[in-house]
C-alpha cells in the first residue's frame, strides 16, 4: 500500500509505542456541510437530482454506495470521478474539525505514541482536509471501509482505532484492536456498543481523559494492556469504567 511503513512500529510494554488510528468524517471532522455543497455542486454539473441533505445522514459508506442511489451502475464511476475532482473547490474550506480532534491526536503524541488516519474517503482528498485544518497525522490510509481497515491498521500495528460509525467497530474487531467508538456520526451509542464497540464516548473531546485512564490501566497490567489477548478490551473496559462520558 502506497505510503504505508514498511516496518510499523510494534505495540511494546507500554504506551510509548502505542499506536491510534482515527476515523476522518465524523471522526475528526465535520464533513457534512462540505460534501453536501459537493453534492448540490455534482447535482448541478449532471443534471441529476441527489437529494444531499438526506445524503449526510448516511455517511461513512464509501462514496460509490451512495451514489447508487443516485446515478445507474454504468454512470457510477464516472460520476465518482467527477465528484472527487470537485470536492477539494466545494468541501475542504467548508469543512470544520468536531470538537477534541486536535486535542485526541494531541493526547496520543503526549504519550509519546502515533496518530493515523484510516478513513473510505479519496486519500488525496482526506488530506488536504487535515492540511487545511491543522491536523498532523503521522500516516493517512484512504479507501479503506469496514473489514478492510483492518489491513492498515495491523500494517501499522495500532492497539486501539476510534470511529463514528459501526463499520469502524468491525474494521477494528477484524483488526484485533480496540475499539473505541464516538456517537457524533450517523450511529447512536446505543448501536455502537451492540456492534461490539469497547467503549463508546459521545466526542472526541472525552478522548484524551480516556486515553490517560487507559496509560494508567496498561501500567497496572505490566503493559500486557498493549498486547494480544483479553488486556486490551480489560483496559479498556476499566478505563471507560471509571468514566461518566463512557455511555451504557
Amino acid at each position: 500500500m502506497a505510503g504505508m511503513a514498511a516496518h510499523p512500529t510494534p505495540v511494546g510494554t507500554t504506551t510509548a509505542g502505542l499506536t491510534v488510528g482515527f476515523d476522518l468524517d465524523m471522526t475528526l471532522i465535520d464533513s457534512r456541510p462540505g460534501i453536501k455543497a459537493a453534492y448540490e455542486e455534482l447535482a448541478a454539473r449532471t443534471g441529476t437530482h441527489i437529494d444531499a441533505d438526506l445524503a449526510i445522514t448516511r455517511l461513512g459508506p464509501p462514496l460509490e454506495q451512495e451514489l447508487a442511489y443516485w446515478f445507474p451502475e454504468e454512470r457510477i464511476q464516472q460520476v465518482g470521478d467527477l465528484y472527487r475532482s470537485l470536492y477539494p473547490q466545494y468541501a475542504i474550506a467548508a469543512t470544520p474539525a468536531l470538537p477534541g480532534a486536535r486535542e485526541a491526536v494531541a493526547a496520543v503524541r503526549g504519550l509519546g505514541g502515533r496518530a493515523i488516519v484510516v478513513t473510505a474517503k479519496h486519500e488525496p482528498n482526506a488530506k488536504l482536509h487535515l492540511a487545511h485544518l491543522g491536523i498532523e497525522a503521522d500516516a493517512v490510509i484512504g479507501w479503506l471501509w469496514a473489514e478492510a481497515k483492518a489491513e492498515a491498521l495491523r500494517e501499522y500495528g495500532a492497539a486501539v482505532y476510534v470511529g463514528d460509525h459501526t463499520g469502524d467497530v468491525r474494521g477494528a474487531r477484524a483488526a484485533g484492536a480496540l475499539s473505541v467508538a464516538v456517537a457524533t456520526g450517523p450511529c447512536d451509542a446505543a448501536e455502537l456498543r451492540a456492534a461490539g464497540a469497547d467503549v463508546v464516548l459521545p466526542d472526541l473531546a472525552a478522548f484524551p481523559a480516556w486515553l490517560k485512564r487507559y496509560a494508567r490501566e496498561v501500567g497496572a497490567a505490566g503493559g500486557q494492556a498493549g498486547l494480544e489477548g483479553e488486556g486490551p478490551a480489560a483496559a479498556a473496559r476499566a478505563a471507560g469504567d471509571a468514566s461518566a462520558t463512557d455511555l451504557a
